[in-house]
């Protein structure tokens, strides 16, 4: 795997690239609050497009568009993939940055980014560095879909660097690349859809981590937590994990699941909270609704 040779350093890459050019785009449920601070924390020259999910606080989230801040509204809850291709659709810029609601990032962030696509040209996509709420270093290492042999080290890369899996919470694409695989899996609800399109972009070019590019993930706070909201979550991502090993040619992909969900639901500290008991049998559902096709 390559490194960050792949193509000349970002510090050779003059500050001039246009913020204008970049819209992003964040896939809101039920989370107008949460969102009010990502819009806060991104340049006025950069384009946001919001794109809810069905949801029941929509009243409040037209309260934030105006002349840069589009608001789409889906009557229903359309799965986080097709929604962020939705999104896509209304963009006009050059460069995409999916960002999840829960985010923090700022101008440094989307900059360092431009002037990773311009430094490395043959790259199919990017994350930046994301950080939890309380600044620590969070990075993408592994996948379902990954074979071990392609983990990653644990933590932050010291500098720019190839990967081999993106996290969804935040990817910086261009538009045309974005288009050239067809955009998310539109039958991938939720989960493991970041997954699906690295392994799609990985035939086009490489996957680059951004380490200038830092930005802040909540994490779990893009909608309300509850063991509805949980189950919910998990319910697809049983069918996810399922649909997308049988896609990319695993063995097996509905026994293994199964027997993750089944060990994941017998362990003890399941069954002291209700929210992770919900979790947890919904996961097991999920899974069990794909059987059939191995």
């Amino acid at each position: 795997m390559g490194d960050a040779s792949v193509a000349a350093s970002t510090a050779e890459v003059p500050a001039s690239a246009d913020l204008s050019e970049v819209t992003v785009i964040s896939v809101t449920y039920n989370s107008s609050q949460i969102v009010r601070q990502l819009i806060d924390s991104i340049p006025a020259s950069v384009n946001v497009i919001l794109v809810d999910n069905g949801s029941s606080d929509v009243e409040q989230l037209n309260t934030l568009a105006d002349e840069r801040i589009k608001v789409v509204l889906n009557e229903q809850n359309m799965g986080f993939g097709v929604a962020c291709n939705i999104g896509a659709k209304h963009a006009k810029t050059e460069y995409l940055f999916f960002v999840n609601p829960d985010a923090h990032l700022s101008e440094p962030t989307i900059r360092a980014l431009l002037k990773a696509s311009l430094a490395y040209p043959n790259a199919a996509a990017f994350n930046p560095a994301i950080q939890d709420g309380k600044g620590r270093a969070y990075f993408k290492r592994s996948s379902t879909l990954l074979p071990r042999d392609q983990f990653m080290p644990r933590g932050w890369p010291e500098a720019d660097r190839q990967v081999n899996v993106l996290s969804g919470a935040a990817i910086f694409i261009k538009r045309c690349t974005f288009d050239a695989v067809g955009g998310f899996d539109p039958n991938i609800f939720l989960y493991h859809e970041d997954d699906d399109i690295s392994l799609r972009l990985r035939k086009l070019g490489p996957l680059m981590f951004v380490r200038d590019a830092v930005l802040t993930h909540i994490g779990g706070a893009g909608s309300v937590r509850s063991p509805r909201v949980a189950a919910l979550k998990a319910w697809h991502m049983g069918r996810s994990r399922v649909y997308t090993l049988r896609k990319h040619g695993y063995a097996l992909p509905w026994w293994r699941s199964l027997g993750l969900a089944l060990g994941q639901l017998l362990s003890p500290l399941v069954w002291f909270s209700k929210r992770k008991r919900a979790k947890q049998v919904a996961l097991l559902k999920g899974v069990w609704s794909m059987r059939g096709a191995d």
